[in-house]
């Protein structure tokens, strides 16, 4: 526990700082400040570096680029794997695990050993790993690399420890899954086919063994050669040479035929009793033309043949659509007896599972559902009913509908608030579903102890947000609202305009929420504004649209001071550039040039409209055209309920508007705000040379040349060096417009080719980066405070802060009483108060003398839709917002904690002191900054470019923590990471998933009671009596002994060279993660028993050694007893 008194009498901002005793300055003037009072600040400070740690807790969403897909048709779970490396397992609502190979190389195939906790994942890089899933954070046990050759097919067959394994050269090689040793049993190529073959099979596609005889292996090559290899005779039963090329093979359960599915769309069935012939050939697709030949259809990429005991056989296949229609949707046939059904899908199918009841390939398959893994979707088709309908996923899978462009996170919130969300939610889902329950429903979850209401919002590039409530590591959708709705459907632009129109005008760059008033604030990319309130009644409405005109006629290039940080602002003189006008619903039009001027970008709906429960909008506010110019993009956001306010800003300028009035109070320059205290020496030139194009969230728009101008007239600009910084630090490359004259305008869909173009569409830095020489505004605050020095008393107040990392007050005087509210006007005054940091200002918080954090004043929710009695209308009900409480704070000052994109600062007010300043980052920038609860505490939470996640304490600014978590950010990081309370983080891992994090020591010790079990104990079905005349003439599957033949004994064992074995860290790391509680214990105790088990097992083996070598001695002594017993001695 850290501990410090300041002593305030007396301090004045001309004071050096630097040490505790004596506050450094931070203020505009070297004029002296005058504290209200003598007064004595005791913060104790409760946190310790020991109360912070790092680590992932869950992914929600689909997995990116999936490549793999493997069920445990008795467990019943599920895994996916994914180019990146990455394992999806999922069950139950709430168990959702997500592993990741180091290599990163792409899952070619998953393999469940059955029932038995455990998973075999084949790589790209030609290495087999076995995961453990008997504990809730998996790890690999066993890796194996092959060196010479590559991995094509793998076959696990159920309850056996030998995994076949196919490779690009034509070989089976078989892997002990125990021991993860190759054994000295291979299959070569050659001796597969036939001696006088000259052509090579191709590589190996398929490998199953035969229901009826284990002892058969089927190896499909590609070329269309197929060979049933006696394992017991090492010779082949038969060969296959088809003329088409195989994907995919299926057998009957009876083990007496079984189906191929080829290049052509074909599906051709074999009979093992005659295999010079399919007897069966169909084209499922194809249909016969006029001149009587088949017509070319697509491959039938996979085919699974299931048996039903009460129907007919389903053959289930996805391709085989004929070529002659183009921009046919990928499909799914499913063949039950006569009808043929075709589901068509909305994206790629990369993979589908038939799942069984048995788990048996013996007996009769008994399908109930299909799993369907699409390129960007999971969906699971009910077999049992005539429709085939799907089953509602319960897995947050629709993340990415629309790309996400945005995301808010917001933990502790009003228990009331999920339910109503849910309730309002609930009316606008999707029908027709399967009446069944989801059948992937392994594993174990439970609601753990410490939980509390938790939401995420994500705004997307369809101008949609979604509501998902996030508590206790789960993720479920609320509530789904449309932006777009508020306003009319886009006509097509002609001429110049076209060029700037947006591919998607809707989306979302920021949102702003208060969870108590459930105000909520969208902010768009064609610079609008929506406030929404939330109603739980329809309601006929008109939508407000207020316009501004936040627009400058000169730039202002600013010109180095003598010293940057401290700057002399006495010598600065006053500006006075082209006032903002502003439009309240300006008709507007186009200049006689052509050009658009005093146009919004969106036409809002002008009519009644009806509106149904949730989300309501009530007014828009859109900046204009200027001179055939579009507006610049919102940079800057804060609403505040308690008020009645909201302040925009962007490279431009502030506007401030009273949403319950529907009136702009406020519309200046930044330059106006500063007065004579303007800490730059300005230079005007021609009027906008590098316009902001508004082409996406995540473009520049920027000029090199002029970057490099700018540089040269402004060398010790932040954003010019910044830029620099990336480039070399980082191997960032700008893009812009002018450097890519010819590209088409950015469209979402396509934002892959442009995610490693780094900006911040979040905040201010997009504008910053762009524009090296233009200030934005890049933060906004409201709260109760101290506009000037000299005030004794809070009032509300506006922080503004500055892409320059200038820091301005707004003083504001509001009407208390409800009437007065909403007919007196809401009077502004800049008071020109000008602090200084580096860099651009991220962040405002503000704390009380006692180190607790200060709670914005904000509006109790009331439903304005509500029937109100008569005589008792209902009143506005504020928090934190009233005479008495700011009579009650009279004198005692709080606590203002400032953050840029290098140092922190926490001022004293009125006074504006610095008390602390600690310089985050030299080398880099934040990113991301907020003042977050944590362990009853409070403390600053840093996300830097350089992937370092840091935490101060609050006040002193002491480190606590500083993680080098992510290597390189992008801009989809950038764009997203966002922290919250109780030591939670999120970001945008992928475009469709979302990575949860936790810096808290507390959180990482209680992750394994909150995450779900993958693995239960559960009996092993038995298998069927197969009946004495099927098992006699149908062959005994049970009496082949795969030990006999693979191991070491008899097959001797393989070539060191053609595969390394590489131990796991699964044991060790197994213990660290369940290193807490009786879960620790339980995992001590289990890898203790799989290392006696191991022991026993060696000594077991040594055993038998020895007892065979008796045996051995026994016999040769007892036949040289025989030997010699009539003989004499002399005879010996």
């Amino acid at each position: 526990m850290k501990k410090f008194r300041k002593v305030l009498d007396g301090l004045t901002t001309s004071s050096p700082g630097g040490t505790i005793g004596s506050p450094s300055s931070g203020s505009a003037a070297g004029t002296p400040t005058s504290a209200p009072t003598s007064k004595e600040i005791d913060v104790q400070e409760t946190l310790l570096s020991e109360d912070f740690q790092l680590c992932k807790t869950v992914r929600h969403g689909f997995p990116h680029q999936p490549t793999a897909l493997a069920f445990d048709p008795v467990q019943k779970i599920l895994a996916v794997g994914s180019r990146t490396g990455g394992i999806r397992i999922l069950g139950r609502p709430g168990v959702d695990c997500y592993c990741q190979h180091e290599s990163g190389a792409a899952v070619l195939q998953l393999q469940f050993l059955i029932n038995e906790g455990a998973l075999v994942t084949a790589c790209a890089d030609d290495t087999l790993h076995l995961w453990n899933l008997r504990q809730r954070r998996p790890a690999v046990l066993h890796s194996l690399k092959f060196n010479r050759e590559r991995i094509t097919f793998c076959h696990l067959p159920f309850m056996s420890k030998w995994l076949y394994v196919g490779t690009e050269r034509g070989n089976t090689h078989i892997v002990n899954i125990e021991s993860f040793v190759l054994s000295g049993y291979v299959i070569m190529w050659n001796k597969a086919i036939e001696l006088a073959t000259k052509t090579h099979p191709g590589p190996v596609v398929h490998l199953s063994d035969c229901p009826k005889d284990e002892g058969k292996l089927l190896i499909g090559f590609e070329s269309g050669t197929i060979v049933q290899w006696d394992l017991r005779g090492k010779k082949a039963d038969f060969r296959i040479y088809y003329d088409e090329a195989i994907h995919s093979v299926g057998w009957h359960h009876e083990g007496k035929q079984f189906m191929c599915s080829h290049s052509d769309g074909s599906l051709s069935m074999w009979n093992l009793r005659n295999t010079t012939k399919p007897f069966q050939v169909t084209f499922p697709h194809g249909k016969i033309q006029k001149d009587g030949r088949k017509e070319s259809c697509k491959p039938i990429l996979k085919v699974e043949y299931k048996t039903s005991r009460n129907s007919e056989p389903f053959v289930i296949f996805s391709g085989g659509l004929s070529y002659d229609k183009a921009g046919r949707r990928p499909t799914l046939t499913i063949m039950h007896g006569k009808a043929i059904t075709v589901l068509e899908m909305d994206y790629p199918i990369v993979e589908f599972m038939a799942l069984c009841e048995t788990p048996y390939n013996n007996e009769v398959q008994e399908p109930y559902a299909v799993a369907v893994l699409l390129e960007k979707d999971l969906i699971v088709v009910d077999l049992t009913q005539s429709n085939f309908p799907v089953f509602e996923n319960p897995y947050p899978m629709d993340i990415h509908e629309s790309p996400v462009t945005c995301t808010a996170y917001f933990a502790d919130c009003p228990p009331d608030i999920i339910p109503i969300l849910y309730s309002i939610g609930a009316k606008h889902k999707k029908t027709g579903y399967s009446h069944k329950e989801w059948p992937v429903a392994g594993g174990l979850w439970t609601l753990g102890s410490n939980t509390y209401p938790e939401i995420i919002v994500t705004g997307h590039a369809d101008g949609s947000i979604k509501f998902w409530d996030a508590s206790a590591i789960t993720l479920q959708m609320l509530y789904k609202l449309k932006t777009s709705k508020a306003f009319e459907k886009p006509k097509p632009a002609e001429g110049r305009a076209a060029e700037m129109v947006e591919e998607d005008p809707f989306a979302v760059q920021m949102v702003s929420w208060c969870p108590h008033s459930r105000i909520f604030c969208v902010v768009g990319i064609s610079a609008h504004i929506i406030l929404y309130r939330f109603s739980k009644y329809e309601a006929n409405t008109q939508i407000v649209s207020l316009e501004v005109r936040l627009q400058c006629e000169t730039e202002d290039v600013i010109t180095p001071s003598e010293n940057e940080n401290n700057p002399c602002f006495s010598e600065c003189g006053s500006h006075s550039p082209q006032a903002h006008h502003q439009h309240l619903a300006s008709p507007g039009g186009v200049t006689p040039e052509g050009n658009k001027d005093s146009v919004p970008c969106l036409k809002v709906k002008d009519r009644m409209v009806r509106v149904p429960p949730g989300y309501q909008a009530e007014l828009v506010i859109q900046l204009l055209w200027a001179d055939g110019e579009p507006p610049q993009q919102i940079t800057s956001l804060d609403i505040n309920s308690a008020y009645g306010l909201l302040a925009l800003g962007n490279c431009n300028g502030l506007a401030v508007v009273d949403f319950l009035q529907k009136t702009i109070l406020l519309c200046v320059s930044t330059l106006d705000l500063y007065g004579a205290a303007d800490p730059y020496q300005r230079l005007t030139r021609s009027p906008r040379r590098n316009r902001q194009s508004t082409s996406g969230l995540t473009e520049l728009s920027d000029n090199q040349q002029s970057v490099d101008m700018e540089r040269s007239k402004s060398p010790t600009s932040g954003y010019a060096s910044r830029r620099a910084m990336l480039q070399q630090f980082h191997g960032v490359t700008m893009y812009s417009h002018d450097e890519h004259p010819t590209s088409a305008p950015y469209c979402w869909s396509e934002r892959e080719s442009r995610e490693n173009s780094f900006s911040r569409s979040r905040s201010s830095s997009v504008c910053s980066i762009d524009r090296d020489t233009k200030e934005a505004i890049t933060t906004l605050q409201f709260g109760e405070s101290y506009g000037r020095k000299s005030d004794a008393m809070p009032t509300p107040c506006l922080w503004v802060g500055t892409s320059l990392g200038v820091v301005l007050l707004v003083p504001m005087s509001i009407p208390t009483d409800q009437e007065e509210r909403t007919e007196e006007p809401v009077t502004i005054g800049p008071s020109g108060t000008v602090l200084m940091l580096k860099g651009s200002v991220l962040r405002f918080s503000f704390l009380d003398c006692t180190g607790a954090l200060l709670q914005s004043p904000h509006e109790v929710w009331r439903d304005v839709n509500a029937s109100e009695e008569p005589d008792r209308p209902r009143r506005r009900k504020l928090v934190n917002f009233s005479p008495s409480s700011s009579q009650d704070n009279c004198g005692e000052g709080h606590l203002a904690v400032v953050c840029s994109e290098k140092q922190a600062k926490v001022l004293l007010m009125p006074s504006q002191s610095c008390l602390f300043v600690h310089n985050i980052t030299e080398s880099s920038f934040v990113l991301r900054a907020d003042v977050v609860s944590v362990c009853n505490s409070v403390c600053l939470a840093c996300f830097c470019a350089n992937g370092h996640v840091m935490t101060l304490s609050l006040p002193s600014l002491r480190p606590l923590m500083d993680v080098n978590y992510l290597p390189l950010t992008d801009m989809r990081i950038a764009r997203t990471f966002c922290f919250t309370n109780g030591g939670q983080a999120l970001y945008l891992s992928s475009p469709t998933e979302i990575q949860r994090i936790t810096y808290s020591q507390e959180m990482c010790d209680n992750l394994q009671e909150m995450l779900g079990e993958l693995f239960t104990p559960i009996e092993t079905p038995e298998a069927q009596n197969r009946g004495f005349l099927k098992g006699f003439f149908g062959g005994n599957s049970h009496s082949f002994d795969r030990e006999e033949l693979f191991g070491e004994a008899s097959a001797g064992k393989a070539s060191r060279s053609l595969a390394q074995h590489i131990p796991g860290q699964a044991g060790m790391e197994g213990m660290k993660v369940a290193a807490s509680g009786v879960m620790g214990d339980l995992a001590r105790a289990r890898v203790a028993l799989d290392e006696r088990g191991q022991r026993l097992g060696e000594l077991e083996d040594r055993t038998a050694l020895m007892m065979t070598s008796a045996e051995t001695f026994s016999k040769h002594a007892h036949e040289l007893m025989l030997k010699c017993k009539d003989k004499k001695w002399y005879q010996l």
